[in-house]
């Protein structure tokens, strides 16, 4: 009987590339769009300074599949024990018959689907010329928001900001010795945003800080950073005057940059445009002039989490690797 294999971050990063995440998560988006995908599912508890939140999703790829993401975020963690604030797992499932499939790190799996869930919404939403991107949030997720991209749009500069000036020059210091691309920490967010074609915020902001008149038109927007119903980065008014698309609506509606617009009263939850499957099955349009502002609302998804968690599965199998435990073994006779 096959062991239920045991997945590090290290074996996470060492199977799961970004093209490999790209294509997964795309496929996983389109096949959702097209009927072919439950709706993923999400629950959210708080616990003490912190808290949980379950994202789980069906797939089918070679073989039915399931996946359950538990993550903790403590944001007390860093200053207070020199940990990360967000830690947790992901199980993986033979979805035909219960047998758990892998157990992973999720930190990785995190980042890299955050990251191409990003791309593939650039690919389809942003204009195909893109002189300037900004990256609002140095943290965690900032390299793989830009690897990703790097992989769906070529841009001639590259403008960090972050809260902490430091941080955003050690992170431009570090990025430029590793793409062939210029780099520049930037302290003037409002310059800075209406200069760039995309905008990437993937931060842990609980108050909007792009603004609607910060943005030019033609911008493609990726709202990455509010995942849970007290985060957010996106004025309403802005969220009311661009096409907004949404990774999942209903989940983008509760937790999501949407939920303060339509808290606001800046917008409905029908005035979304499209969920990002949508537009890769062909059942809505994507951008549809030069000047269009688009905001890809992103909360992440356990449709995502399979995806990856599926690609990171079949690369172990392939690389042979062994390392695991046995999880319910046969029925007793």
């Amino acid at each position: 009987m096959k062991k239920t294999l045991l997945l590090s971050r290290a074996d996470v990063e060492r199977f799961l590339t970004p093209e490999a995440c790209i294509a997964a998560v795309e496929d996983a988006f389109r096949a959702y769009g097209e009927g072919k995908v439950s709706p993923p599912g999400i629950l959210g508890m708080r616990g003490g300074e912190g808290s949980f939140h379950v994202k789980a999703g069906f797939l089918t790829a070679d073989q039915p599949y399931f996946a359950a993401k538990v993550n903790a975020n403590f944001p007390q963690n860093g200053p207070r024990y020199g940990l990360p604030t967000i830690r947790g797992a992901v199980i993986l499932f033979d979805a035909a018959n219960g047998m758990p499939l892998a157990v992973m790190d999720s930190m990785s799996v995190t980042a890299l689907r955050t990251a191409a869930a990003t791309a593939v919404a650039a690919k389809y939403l942003a204009r195909e010329r893109c002189h300037t991107l900004l990256l609002c949030g140095c943290g965690g997720q900032a390299q793989a928001q830009l690897q990703a991209l790097l992989h769906v749009r070529s841009p001639a500069r590259i403008y960090v900001y972050d809260q902490d000036p430091q941080k955003a020059r050690s992170f431009a210091a570090a990025l430029e010795a590793e793409i062939p691309v210029d780099v520049a920490p930037v302290t003037d967010l409002p310059g800075a945003a209406s200069a760039s074609d995309i905008i990437v915020t993937c931060t842990t902001a609980r108050k909007y800080f792009i603004t609607l008149d910060m943005v030019r038109d033609g911008t493609f927007i990726a709202a990455v950073g509010a995942d849970n119903e007290d985060k957010q980065e996106i004025e309403p008014r802005l969220m009311a005057k661009a096409t907004v698309v949404t990774d999942f609506s209903e989940q983008a509606a509760t937790i999501g940059d949407l939920h303060h617009a339509i808290e606001a009263g800046a917008m409905k939850r029908e005035e979304v445009h499209a969920e990002l499957g949508e537009v890769l099955a062909g059942r809505k349009r994507g951008r549809s002039t030069a000047e269009e502002i688009i905001i890809f609302d992103s909360t992440g998804t356990g449709l995502q989490d399979v995806a990856a968690a599926i690609a990171v599965y079949r690369r172990a199998q392939q690389e042979g690797l062994e390392t695991g435990f046995d999880i319910g073994g046969r029925q007793a006779a």
